[in-house]
């Protein structure tokens, strides 16, 4: 691809994915004269990998396959892992296995399902064998039946801490959280709970792909957008939702809702007031409102609790386990949702003509329609349902989320989020040195992501007069042509987030914390030269 042009790149920005638009950058940068490596902070991939559960899944898969070896082997073919005996075996793997911290943990992995979850051992670690093997398809589909109660136990510790919930969550394995939100849209269309043109509503900023969506051809959702505004909450100001932003979800005709939480870019999670507010217009006003809520940030959050735990009726949720544990290859996500959901309860309530076409398309499933959960029929419209015998995260992929799932229920002391949420705080301080400025410090920060408002910096920086001399003169497009032509340095604009028109997302998870100090240099360097010209 050849480098475009400042003009073309000026009648790209509005037309494209922000994260498409971040590849013409890159092309910028590697084409401009500057000597400096690139720094792409445009990527929310994490640049750490949690090890230990990697070593583990790698240490047990060697188990299993000399477990199909002793079944039956003929030069390279091998046969199936058996259950009896497994667990003896099992024990002597590790007992002569040379990393005694791997195998340690491969034996309290195993421990917690037994005496914490009540699994019996031999079927347990059957399951992990087969599954890890890869030698069958997924059964259940929607999750195999241990790894389905540790990784839930894993998700309620995380999304609804000290939290005692009637009833019982169910769990589909999906392959990462982008998997979780094509199935769930195409389920809510199927099931006639959103039609073409129905209203919904964002809680934004939020992650593109939920702005993008409603638009496309098969949705083409009226959307009403419920915006973050600088709110005063415990004496200090805070991007939170104002109780008239959230009065629009009163409106009858708005079907579903959807937040990420924490947000994306602002990396900031709903608060305490926000919060509550929303769960009292849900329980007083609108009892029927579907909620979705998209919680991949939310380890990141000290005492994050998610909307799942104070209205889990209303509530589905979307989890990736891709940024905690630095596994966006891997592909591990989740939906979770109660047992008793208004999902559910919407279905029962259509009408006879829409019984009738859902009894036609779920008819290969060998039951009645009526009798399909709303999280089942996700599990079998991901193959078109006439595939359902074949649906199911790759079983492998299951155990490897099922490790890291049990590495940080085994993290008592929680060292290794501690880690993880250290990091971004050093590198977002590091990155606000480089622009030689304050951070401003929010209780509800992740600090996975940082948007910066560059407006806002102006007028903090060089007074309002040259802020709207600079403003009148400059796009945030040139911002970010600038940064990457002559700085090779590459973020996202927040607009495309349904963020600040002169916001910046700059993602503190994906490069060592040097370059943010880089970065803030060049950024400063770009609106300072701005700042001279228009003087």
């Amino acid at each position: 691809m050849s480098c475009p042009t400042r003009g073309e790149v000026e009648s790209l920005y509005d037309k494209i994915s922000g994260f498409e638009f971040k590849e013409i950058l890159i092309n910028i940068a590697k084409s401009s004269k500057e000597k400096q490596p690139i720094l792409d902070a445009g990527r929310g991939n994490p640049n750490w990998t949690a090890t230990l559960p990697r070593q583990a899944f790698f240490a047990f898969g060697q188990f299993a396959v000399l477990e199909t070896q002793r079944t039956w082997q003929e030069e390279n073919l091998a046969g199936m892992p058996s259950r009896d005996g497994i667990g003896a075996r099992l024990t002597r793997f590790l007992s002569a296995y040379p990393d005694r911290k791997v195998a340690g943990f491969i034996r309290e992995f195993v421990d917690y399902g037994v005496k914490t979850l009540g699994f019996k051992e031999e079927a347990w670690i059957h399951e992990l064998a087969h599954g890890i093997i890869g030698d069958q398809y997924p059964f259940p589909d929607r999750s195999l039946v241990h790894i389905e109660k540790l990784v839930k136990a894993y998700l309620l510790k995380e999304l609804c801490p000290n939290r005692e919930i009637e009833g019982k969550f169910d769990m589909f394995s999906v392959e990462g959280g982008a998997a979780g939100m094509c199935y769930l849209f195409d389920s809510l269309m199927h099931n006639h709970l959103l039609h073409k043109g129905d209203k919904i509503a964002l809680m934004t900023p939020i992650f593109t792909p939920y702005l993008e969506i409603p638009e496309l051809p098969d949705y083409e959702f009226e959307t009403i957008y419920i915006r973050a505004t600088e709110v005063e909450e415990d004496g200090h100001t805070s991007m939170q939702y104002t109780k008239e932003a959230l009065d629009q979800l009163k409106d009858n005709e708005v079907k579903a809702v959807f937040v990420v939480n924490p947000n994306n870019p602002l990396s900031i999670a709903l608060s305490g007031t926000s919060k509550q507010y929303l769960i009292d217009l849900v329980k007083n006003d609108r009892p029927d409102l579907m909620i979705v809520t998209d919680d991949v940030y939310s380890t990141f959050v000290p005492q994050f609790c998610s909307l799942l735990a104070d209205l889990p009726y209303n509530t589905l949720c979307i989890y990736s386990f891709s940024k905690y544990f630095g596994v966006t290859g891997w592909r591990l996500g989740t939906v979770l949702l109660h047992e008793r959901n208004v999902f559910d309860d919407q279905i029962k309530k259509l009408q006879p003509w829409e019984h009738e076409e859902l009894e036609k398309r779920y008819t290969s499933l060998g039951t009645h329609a009526c009798d399909v959960k709303f999280i089942d029929r996700m599990v079998a419209d991901s193959r078109l349902v006439a595939l359902n015998h074949t649906a199911g995260l790759s079983t492998p992929q299951q155990v490897q989320m099922a490790f890291f799932s049990g590495f940080a229920l085994l993290d008592e002391g929680d060292h290794y989020k501690k880690l993880t949420r250290r990091i971004c705080k050093k590198r977002k301080r590091t990155l606000y040195e480089g622009m030689q400025r304050v951070i401003k410090k929010d209780p509800y920060d992740a600090y996975y992501y940082t948007e910066v408002n560059l407006k806002e910096w102006l007028v903090e920086e060089w007074g309002q007069e040259v802020a709207d001399a600079v403003i009148a003169r400059y796009k945030c497009v040139d911002f970010l042509y600038e940064l990457a032509h002559q700085h090779n340095v590459i973020l996202l604009a927040a607009d495309g987030f349904a963020s600040s028109k002169w916001g910046v997302r700059v993602s503190l998870a994906n490069l060592e914390e040097g370059a943010y100090l880089r970065i803030g240099r060049a950024m400063y360097k770009v609106l300072n030269q701005w700042v001279k010209e228009v003087k």
